[in-house]
């Protein structure tokens, strides 16, 4: 026990010594113990959190940990929640990444959604703060900047973790554009504008126009622009995030099993994850201009519904034959992608729960990373390392665009049952003529099917860190 934890133990009277003694607390990654205050502390509780073995900490470790005391501070009913932080530990890590990744943490693991809950028992976090013991008042002030933008960003998952959680019977596409409107209000950098059904038809936008035509909801297009402030105009490329948003997916004519066909409410995690991080931007105030394009549809089987066998034309003007309706993620990001390359973004980002073969090939634990630069595919790399939300790369080359060229048309919509994830991704190449881009197969991380020591069930929100630690990453580069 060092200085600090000597000195700490023996204001609690020797409460944290009895507890290592007993093996109540051995500081192990996952765990945490209890021990009550006193006068000489000033504080009701003190929550021990452990970290693990030094050598193997990560900035992830320390965002777990902190997620782990918001959910013990929630269950507790604490309200004031701060954060001491050793100065060990805060060496090996640049002080304010520390202090994004505490902010994030604490957001991530204090969320509950309980919008429809009656009677929910459950606590809220109130203030957080966040100190590094023993330590200047230069490091602490850096340390409390990093916080203040871990909590922007842990608010903005929070946001869209809701929205996603939300049914469909809440959140169709007109209510996801009423949403994006009402967040562009609440900005003075966002602006957004909405193509409706008419709007769809006389620009051609016919991806979009074909998944949405079963459901009596019809589709909308989200555009959400960020613009810097002109203090600090944007020097570096102009980025467009492209969200796939099905509020539902029933599989349309090509239908899928009723087993877990409920969770096919979180279909739209690509689109929100997109509106999370123009959030996030926006309070930022990072100095780039971006766009969020968030294609949205309900994809329902209906006298009405496209059909395995039609030919599509697209935004682009390239023809889909559709061979299964139920691949209708790509068919209306393609019309997203297009959209981005005719608003000369000069990088494109896609983000979306794309294919059951990428849970196949990773698991719950990562998304797949697809594209076409190997500078932005290790950009993105490092902002996963940063943000905590994992990343594994796949290919995506001509191998796999052969599969889905048609016989009767530019394109077809399925390749094989082999390399599902990848023939998905070569599709959506096909619409980014020249520009530099990547695609986020989210499919296998887009919730938690149950509680953890970090965070409860549910949507899990992923891609509002990465796009938005990406984003910041790339506006440092560009100072």
């Amino acid at each position: 026990m060092d200085r600090l934890n000597k000195e700490l133990n023996s204001k609690l009277d020797g409460a944290i010594e009895r507890l290592i003694e007993l093996g109540d607390f051995k500081g192990k990654e996952k765990t945490s113990a209890v021990v009550y205050g006193n006068d000489k502390i000033g504080a009701g509780r003190i929550l021990l959190v452990g970290l693990g073995e030094k050598k193997k900490a990560t900035l992830d470790t320390l965002r777990k940990a902190a997620a782990n005391a918001a959910r013990k501070s929630v269950e507790l009913k604490a309200h004031t929640v701060s954060l001491a932080l050793h100065k060990a530990f805060g060496g090996r890590f640049d002080l304010s990444a520390m202090g994004r990744a505490c902010g994030e943490g604490m957001y991530f693991g204090s969320y509950c959604y309980d919008e429809f809950v009656t009677e929910s028992e459950d606590g809220r976090l109130g203030s957080v703060s966040v100190e590094l013991i023993d330590s200047d008042s230069a490091k602490t002030k850096k340390l409390k900047k990093g916080l203040v933008s871990g909590v922007v960003i842990g608010k903005a998952q929070s946001y869209a973790r809701t929205l996603a959680n939300r049914p469909a019977n809440v959140i169709n596409p007109a209510k996801l554009a009423a949403v994006a409107k009402q967040l562009a209000a609440d900005s003075k950098r966002l602006s957004c504008t909405v193509f409706d059904e008419k709007q769809l038809t006389a620009k051609g936008m016919g991806g979009v126009l074909a998944v949405g035509s079963g459901s009596q909801n019809r589709p909308r297009f989200i555009v959400l622009k960020y613009s810097p402030a002109a203090k600090a105009p944007s020097t570096g490329p102009t980025v467009g995030l492209v969200g796939k948003a099905i509020t539902f997916d029933s599989g349309g004519i090509s239908i899928k099993p009723a087993a877990n066909m409920d969770e096919m409410k979180l279909d739209k995690s690509g689109g929100i994850a997109v509106l999370g991080t123009m959030k996030a931007v926006a309070e930022l105030a990072l100095p780039l201009n971006v766009y969020g394009i968030v294609p949205a549809a309900e994809n329902m089987p209906s006298g009405t519904s496209y059909r395995p066998g039609d030919i599509v034309t697209t935004f682009s003007g390239k023809t889909v034959e559709v061979q299964n309706t139920d691949a209708e993620g790509r068919m209306i990001l393609c019309d997203g992608l297009s959209y981005a390359v005719r608003q000369k973004c000069d990088i494109i980002i896609d983000i979306a729960s794309l294919t059951g073969a990428c849970v196949i090939a990773l698991g719950k634990y990562m998304a797949g990373l697809m594209g076409n630069d190997d500078g932005l595919i290790k950009q993105l790399q490092r902002a996963s390392e940063n943000s905590g939300e994992k990343l594994w790369p796949m290919p995506s080359g001509d191998e796999y665009a052969e599969e889905m060229k048609s016989k009767i048309a530019d394109l077809k919509n399925i390749g094989s049952r082999w390399g599902g994830a990848c023939t998905g991704a070569a599709f959506l190449r096909q619409f980014v003529a020249d520009k530099k881009w990547a695609h986020l197969d989210i499919a296998g991380v887009w919730n938690f099917d149950k509680a953890t020591e970090f965070t409860r069930e549910g949507a899990s929100g992923y891609g509002v860190r990465l796009l938005t630690t990406y984003l910041i990453n790339l506006s440092n580069k560009k100072k």
